[in-house]
This record gives C-alpha cells, sequence and structure tokens, in this order.
C-alpha cells in the first residue's frame, strides 16, 4: 500500500497532464466504436472550444497547486483534521477519503451551483453544450472551477488528509469526469448495474438534459451513493435527452467570447 501511495505522491506535472490525455483518448476510442447517438457536429472545433476552458482550469490550478501544498505542509505539521485523530487501516482511509472529496468536493458543490442562482450562472457554461460527449468535462467557466477546488481544499482540511489521497482522488475523478460525459454506449444491464454504485455514461447524460427537473439530477462524479442517498438520482432512456440549456442562445454554444460573459448577462434568467 505505501509503494502505492508513494507512486502518486511523487508524480510529476507532465504525468499528470498525461494522464488526462489518456483518458480523453480512450473516452474518444470509446466514442468512435460505440457512440450513444449520432451527433451531428464537427468533432475537433467542438473539442477545440471546450479545451479552451480546460486551458483556463490548468492556469487556475497552477495557484490552487500552490496552496494545497501549503495546506498539506500545514497538515502534517499541526496534526489537524479526522484522520489525524482517529487510528484505521492505511487502505480504509484512503477509501474514506477519496469519498469524502467526491461528497464535498462534487456533490455537495455540485448541489450547490444548481441551487445558488449566481453560482449557477458559472455553472451554466458546462450545460450550454448542445453536443454532450468526453471533452464536456472539461467544459467549466473559471469561476465555476475555482468554486469546485476552494470545497476541495476545504474537505482536504477537515479531513487531515495526505497528499497522495488527493492525488488518488484526483485520478479518479478525472478517469469518471470524461467517462460519464463520453458519448459512449454500454450495454444496458452493464450500465445499469455499474451505477448502482459508480457514475455511468447513461447516469450522467440525463444531468444535461436541456430543462429542469432532469437537469438538477444526478449530481456526483465517481459515486452514485450521494445522489440515492439525497434523492436525486434518476434512471431513464438515455435517447429522451435533448442536451443544452433552454434559457441561452443554443446557437451560440461554441462561441467562446459569449460563454464566458454569460455569468455577467443579467438578460439570461435562473429559476433560483
Amino acid at each position: 500500500m505505501q509503494a502505492f501511495l508513494d507512486f502518486f505522491e511523487h508524480l510529476s506535472s507532465a504525468e499528470k497532464l498525461i494522464w488526462i490525455l489518456i483518458c480523453l483518448s480512450l473516452s474518444w476510442i470509446g466514442e468512435a466504436i460505440v457512440p450513444l447517438v449520432n451527433l451531428k457536429y464537427k468533432k475537433w472545433k467542438h473539442a477545440g472550444v471546450n479545451l479552451v476552458f480546460l486551458g483556463t482550469s490548468i492556469l487556475i490550478n497552477l495557484f490552487f497547486g500552490v496552496v494545497t501544498v501549503g495546506i498539506f505542509s500545514w497538515l502534517s505539521t499541526s496534526n489537524f483534521g479526522i484522520l489525524n485523530w482517529i487510528s484505521i487501516p492505511t487502505w480504509l482511509a484512503l477509501l474514506l477519503s477519496v469519498m469524502f472529496l467526491d461528497f464535498v468536493a462534487q456533490y455537495v458543490v455540485h448541489y450547490l451551483l444548481h441551487r445558488v442562482s449566481w453560482m449557477w450562472k458559472f455553472h451554466m457554461i458546462h450545460h450550454s453544450d448542445t453536443k454532450v460527449d468526453a471533452t464536456t468535462g472539461t467544459r467549466h467557466h473559471p469561476g465555476d472551477y475555482i468554486l469546485r477546488e476552494t470545497f476541495a481544499l476545504l474537505a482536504i482540511i477537515i479531513g487531515g488528509m495526505p497528499i497522495a489521497f488527493y492525488l488518488v482522488y484526483r485520478f479518479c475523478s478525472i478517469l469518471f469526469t470524461y467517462f460519464s460525459h463520453a458519448n459512449i454506449s454500454l450495454p444496458l444491464g452493464v450500465d445499469k448495474f455499474l451505477s448502482i454504485i459508480l457514475i455511468t455514461p447513461n447516469m450522467h447524460k440525463f444531468h444535461h438534459h436541456f430543462e429542469r427537473p432532469w437537469t438538477d439530477t444526478n449530481f456526483g462524479n465517481i459515486f452514485s451513493l450521494w445522489d440515492r442517498a439525497f434523492g436525486t438520482f434518476v434512471y431513464d432512456d438515455p435517447k429522451k435527452v435533448k442536451y443544452g440549456l433552454d434559457v441561452v442562445d443554443e446557437t451560440k454554444d461554441e462561441n467562446i467570447a459569449y460563454q464566458f460573459k454569460l455569468p455577467f448577462d443579467k438578460s439570461i434568467k435562473t429559476d433560483y
């Protein structure tokens, strides 16, 4: 177990970027082999738009990386946090840490991004994509991404986690982000079975329906347990889903300037 954690603790920035490219590439291959729906679009143009948002997230992550290292350094000397106050096996501490990070830094903040009006305006950019595929997982307004990273730091502090635990979580989170957004058709039985515990492509597609109430369901990223526990889980035929948002101009889903300005456009209505 220690060798496994040491591997993650000593990963370079280049290796982390390679993992992103691997997950994205595998999802793209899956989309080409077994697509869920026939998306009529220019795939590379669509990818280029969404990767612009990935670029802003990477820049923001450079700042949060410095802050995160400082927090982990403080935790190692202060012994603050739940894991520093209890004694449990390392494997269990790792599992609980990944679950807690997924709950706080994914489910909770994602729920709030839909329920708090000003937060929803930032999150709209993610939902305005009318052709959901693997690259949609990278489509986050800088304001949206900052909120997610802030909640992740909060979870780290509360948990008192070592950096290796956090990096394991990040690797899992990246994998499921691309996998759940990918335009992949899994056998229905397989998808339903996996969705008992995990977020699957079919399950997440309902979250990208163009109007409520489906938009306000399936908030999880790795585990479906949170949606099941808090009554936000839904499962139906994903081919019923129409992507996008009914309150924005869907013809501008690939207009980068329009998308960046969405949170500040007072003419766009929200329900909250």
